[in-house]
């Protein structure tokens, strides 16, 4: 649902497009209705809005100077006016649509397609955005990250990096081995979590593998390398890979002795 407020100095105007939404627009919450700019800040400030419906010829200040609020807010806008000739100064504005009065039905369900289509993809963006910051984060202070998430199916599993023995890779799902015997599966690639996970506990040994180090037993050579954990598993080092995994375990015994 978008949430929208209806500005217009006309209550014919104004009670007309309420109608027209409630009757027409499934996917629209009409959260208030303003009779003023003025009134429209007021909405825009105590309400988080989707969509405007905003009249430009109005006494006081005109729709347009409401534009800087709107940008504000994160908010969107189609025009409503009867006269053609704001349309230009309309789409400078970046308005979703400019609907003539009087409105035509047709017309106003398009528009609201429109918008919906646009702020859902806006949205998911702005979402995707802050995932990304989130883990550009993460990968910042990956050193200091003690615990993950985990979205088990029916919710999130917060695990302890530290009970993680090692994460296998399952196509695009990554199956993350836990030292209480549990597993969860997790429809994420594997590179994720090379990158996620402090690097001076694990290390990617296979392009199906990631391990941590403080689960390693011992590693041999005797059928190419694998490696042999603490809970008696094993698990192949790839040639590619082995070098880089043969200084990781320098570096380990170096932070951690002989544990």
């Amino acid at each position: 649902m978008l949430n929208t407020i209806i500005v217009d100095d006309e209550e014919f105007a104004r009670s007309s497009l309420y109608f027209l939404l409630q009757e027409h627009c499934e996917g629209i919450h009409i959260s208030g209705i303003a009779k003023s700019v003025a009134e429209a800040r007021t909405l825009l400030k105590n309400n988080a809005i989707d969509l405007i419906f905003l009249d430009i010829a109005m006494p006081g200040e005109n729709g347009f100077e409401l534009i800087p609020d709107v940008r504000e807010y994160h908010s969107h806008v189609i025009f409503t006016t009867a006269y053609d000739q704001y349309a230009l100064r309309a789409i400078k504005a970046n308005a979703l649509d400019y609907l003539l009065k009087p409105i035509d039905i047709d017309e106003l369900k398009v528009a609201v397609e429109k918008a919906e289509k646009y702020i859902s993809l806006n949205k998911m963006e702005n979402s995707r955005a802050d995932r990304l910051q989130n883990l550009a984060q993460n990968l910042a202070e990956k050193t200091e990250i003690r615990k993950i998430s985990l979205p088990n199916g029916q919710g999130y599993s917060l695990v302890s990096i530290d009970d993680i023995i090692h994460i296998a890779a399952d196509s695009n799902y990554s199956v993350f081995h836990l030292s209480n015997g549990d597993t969860i599966t997790v429809s994420k690639v594997l590179k994720e979590y090379e990158e996620l996970l402090p690097d001076h506990q694990f290390v990617r040994i296979h392009k199906s593998s990631i391990l941590n180090l403080n689960y390693l037993k011992e590693y041999n050579s005797k059928n190419g390398m694998e490696v042999i954990l603490k809970n008696g598993e094993k698990i192949a080092v790839s040639r590619r890979r082995a070098s880089e995994f043969a200084e990781k375990i320098k570096s380990y015994t170096r932070i951690h002795g002989d544990q």
